[in-house]
């Protein structure tokens, strides 16, 4: 596997990720999604008080769909260590819904280094989705 990340598209991630608004966990992260189109759409985590913020792989999908976009090709996620910071049990379900079996995911750490590719089925193996309501 390559740990090479195209320096554009780290620019961005770093970039979304460092807007975060994090002040209770001061845990930043950072989303980039590419669309079927091959458009970038960026998300940061946004904490609020009472605890229900949004995390960065919900606001990057959601200005995707935002825009009027419904397929996924990739999704990156940047934290802001040298550990794996992998999208949680409900962005791994909002990806699902706009993944199809080609779309990748790719977690990177703090410095842009690949740590880790997941397929769809690898990030959440026998999940119920839109084809299980008949909807794909």
């Amino acid at each position: 596997m390559s740990t090479d990340v195209d320096t554009e598209l780290l620019a961005e991630l770093v970039a979304v990720r460092d807007r975060a608004y994090a002040p209770y966990s001061r845990h930043p992260v950072g989303a980039l999604v590419v669309s079927e189109s091959g458009t970038h759409y960026a998300g940061a985590n946004i904490e609020v008080a009472h605890y229900k913020g949004l995390c960065a792989e919900a606001s990057a999908i959601a200005a995707m769909a935002s825009a009027g976009e419904r397929r996924l090709r990739e999704v990156y996620v940047i934290g802001p260590g040298q550990h794996l910071c992998t999208p949680c049990g409900d962005c791994r379900q909002r990806i699902r819904e706009f993944a199809t079996g080609e779309t990748r995911i790719h977690v990177v750490d703090a410095d842009g280094t690949l740590l880790r590719r997941y397929t769809m089925n690898e990030l959440l193996p026998d999940a119920f989705g839109p084809d299980n309501l008949g909807l794909q």
